[in-house]
């Protein structure tokens, strides 16, 4: 792999993540449309990621995200802090009193089980981080002065609005200006798009950004709907695909985007909610395409964040050197684990993810 990362000693933060943190009230076994309670977390795609890499891996992270200044934004300040990941990147914005200018993201998540699928609810038009403004953030006192050896974001930050996608691409233009690698995961969401161009609008924007990329993250949809990179001989239905077909996309991508050092996405065949088989695979120039262990039949308690704990995994990996088939099979490992626990954020550790590389199965421990 042609990955060079800047020496940790000459940077304050081993990664950032650029995106919203959003409030996620979740009713638990319930249903939203029933609940009378709900369990509160914090989450987001890009921040997820930077709070996987802190808390399970202990590498130092912050998170560049704006809030609107009320009890609801620092209750997610507090959140995050407890997580571990920098605030001093946050950007707040004044409150106006009820939110007609600004405003902090709310998901509302309900996990699904057995023939119900999860479902999710986002409550993010207007919201802070929506009109942050790419010169708001000092990019290169950030990448420069302070340092950061890998920058990561994504295609939810940049449908978040018509503008962020310009801040996204600053953002990543500094970093790379300044030696830090750029991950970048598709994470494609229609109802983000929908507003704003939709699909069309997405491909352009995300193959647009794709060229400031260094390690390419997605899933087993995201490189065709984000990307417009079809399965060869394949159906639109991607579900139960064969790893010899996406090895093929995955050669196309590679071949088209030459750039790219690294290219991983997760495989997910969903039998019901609570069962799904989970595996991924990863490219890079060296070694052609690889596998991570199959694991067929996951019991899965909440699905939400299992791909965002694959990338921190993935990510982890490839800072701490051993190759990518140890990168791929930390991030496979870990994305399984973040899936058995509530919330969006990982509960795993370090032992539990190595554990399950190395093949530890799931009898007690005393």
């Amino acid at each position: 792999m042609s990955l060079e990362l800047r020496p940790s000693d000459a940077c304050e933060f081993d990664v950032v993540s650029l995106g919203e943190v959003m409030l996620r009230l979740d009713p638990g076994e319930g249903r939203i449309r029933t609940a009378r309670s709900f369990r509160v977390w914090e989450g987001g795609g890009e921040y997820n990621v930077a709070r996987g890499l802190r808390k399970v891996f202990g590498l130092r992270a912050a998170v560049v995200t704006s809030l609107a200044d009320n009890e609801v934004g620092h209750l997610v300040e507090d959140l995050i802090l407890q997580g571990g990941v920098d605030t001093s990147l946050v950007k707040w914005v004044p409150f106006d009193g009820i939110g007609r200018t600004t405003r902090n993201g709310i998901n509302f998540t309900e996990r699904g089980f057995g023939i119900r699928g999860a479902v999710g609810v986002s409550d993010r038009a207007g919201t802070a981080i929506s009109q942050l403004d790419a010169n708001d953030i000092d990019w290169d006192d950030l990448f420069g002065r302070r340092g950061v050896r890998w920058l990561h974001t994504g295609g939810i930050f940049a449908g978040l609005s018509a503008t962020t996608h310009a801040v996204a691409d600053e953002a990543m233009r500094s970093a790379r200006a300044h030696g830090t690698i750029v991950s970048f995961d598709l994470n494609y969401r229609p109802s983000l798009w929908a507003g704003i161009g939709g699909q069309g609008a997405a491909r352009e924007v995300n193959r647009r950004l794709a060229g400031l990329v260094d390690v390419m993250i997605g899933n087993e949809e995201d490189f065709t709907a984000a990307l417009g990179f079809d399965v060869p001989d394949v159906s639109d239905d991607l579900s139960d695909l064969p790893v010899e077909k996406f090895s093929m996309m995955i050669d196309n991508v590679a071949r088209e985007m030459p750039w790219l050092s690294v290219v991983a996405t997760t495989m997910r065949t969903v039998r019901s909610a609570s069962i799904n088989d989970w595996r991924a695979i990863a490219w890079s120039p060296d070694t052609g395409v690889l596998c991570s262990q199959n694991r067929p039949g996951l019991e899965i308690l909440d699905r939400v964040g299992g791909g965002d704990s694959f990338a921190s995994g993935l990510v982890y990996g490839l800072q701490s050197g051993g190759g990518l088939q140890r990168a791929l099979d930390l991030g496979a490992a870990h994305g399984a684990l973040a899936m058995t626990t509530p919330g969006d954020t990982s509960m795993a550790t370090f032992a539990d993810v190595a554990g399950l590389v190395e093949g530890a199965g799931a009898r007690v421990r005393r």
